[in-house]
């Protein structure tokens, strides 16, 4: 895309039993945000009136059949299908999964095209969506093994303050611990760091990562994944110049605010890391999928099917899901236009350790130590 274009955000549709449409709607009803971008929603403009008009939303809508038709200052409605379907607001269904399924399906071919620059998907029914083509446990793997270009995706849940990535994600848990590598935990960190710097513009991120077991296993009474991996896969880190600690028990970390003193923290699972955020984050958390090619993110809800039709849900989450994508997008031709055309080399600058030795930090587990009292000296008897 050229630089003098506004960025072009698709969103798709989500599942259309949900609040996919209100929080899509809800979001464009100012049309302020216009001035930042050119939204292209892949959906139905049969289903999208139908939710404008049951939950009287006045956001207007120009109806498209290609990307290439969108137009700046409007709010551009891809139609992916032709097909009636059912609206039950707040009931799964099988049609409502295979229109979410359009929506995505379309938004992937689209942007192998480049016909948009970075793309928010609406919640979707993670069975309901399930079919020959989407065999997968969510959003993330799905656009991962379809645009990731070999890549691995990480998922992270951030806000202004806080930002929470996932070692493991849709597991169930008595899977996860056998789930938990040395070399998972390296390649999610390091996926991290690389988000953190180009993503983020942090240039040199602190990581919490946090322990597996309660009191981080308590010194292995409680488990041993702690000392004979967490630990050290964070050495290991250290070594390659990422600022890595821990393991801290995930209890203490988040009651005692100590995510404050960090850049990223690096959860073993989905809901170890989750939890804590969605009560911190209230309603202004968004999804970003980092390490792939493509700019995605979302809200960090759900359908919300007990409240779809009703009009209560909030659209914040979606609007700061946009307002993220259009960030990182920014920050990464900023991050990646130098690198594009260096300058030569003309001398070898000789530095200590670069960054590592300009920002290192005690290791948490040397902080506490207690020093051992020296020794009485005795006397040789006479």
């Amino acid at each position: 895309m050229e630089q003098d274009k506004k960025i072009r955000v698709a969103i798709t549709q989500g599942d259309t039993n949900g609040v996919g449409y209100e929080v899509i709607l809800k979001a464009f009803a100012d049309p302020t945000i216009l001035e930042l971008c050119t939204p292209i929603i892949y959906g139905s403009p049969k289903v999208a009136t139908y939710h404008r008009k049951a939950l009287n939303i006045e956001t207007n809508f120009t109806v498209i059949n290609e990307a290439e038709e969108a137009r700046d200052g409007r709010v551009n409605l891809l139609s992916c299908f032709d097909d009636e379907i059912k609206i039950e607001f707040g009931t799964p269904s099988e049609e409502a999964g295979h229109a979410a399924f359009c929506a995505l399906d379309r938004a992937m071919t689209d942007y192998r095209k480049g016909l948009y620059d970075v793309l928010v998907t609406a919640p979707i029914n993670k069975a309901t969506i399930q079919n020959p083509g989407f065999q997968f446990p969510g959003h993330t793997e799905y656009i991962e093994t379809s645009l990731g270009e070999g890549k691995k995706a990480l998922m992270i849940l951030m806000n202004d303050v806080l930002r929470v990535a996932l070692v493991t994600t849709h597991l169930p848990i008595k899977d996860i611990a056998k789930s938990i590598t040395k070399e998972g935990i390296i390649e999610k960190a390091t996926i991290f760091h690389e988000a953190l710097r180009r993503d983020f513009r942090i240039s040199c991120p602190r990581i919490a990562i946090l322990a597996l077991n309660p009191h981080a296993g308590d010194d292995g009474l409680l488990g041993a994944e702690e000392k004979e991996i967490i630990t050290p896969a964070i050495e290991q880190l250290a070594e390659s110049g990422i600022q890595a600690f821990g393991p801290y028990p995930a209890d203490g970390f988040f009651g005692s605010g100590s995510y404050d003193y960090f850049d990223g923290v690096l959860a073993m699972y989905h809901d170890q890391g989750l939890a804590p955020f969605k009560t911190l984050a209230l309603d202004n958390g968004v999804n970003y999928t980092a390490g792939l090619p493509i700019v995605r993110t979302s809200p960090d809800h759900g359908t919300a099917y007990d409240i779809a039709g009703q009009g209560k849900a909030d659209e914040n989450s979606l609007r700061q899901a946009i307002y993220t994508a259009i960030d990182v997008f920014r920050n990464r031709q900023n991050y990646d236009e130098p690198l594009a055309n260096p300058l030569p080399k003309l001398f070898h600058e000789k530095r200590e350790d670069g960054n590592k030795a300009r920002f290192a930090q005690p290791h948490p587990k040397d902080m506490f130590k207690k020093e051992k009292p020296a020794k009485p000296e005795t006397s040789a008897e006479s």
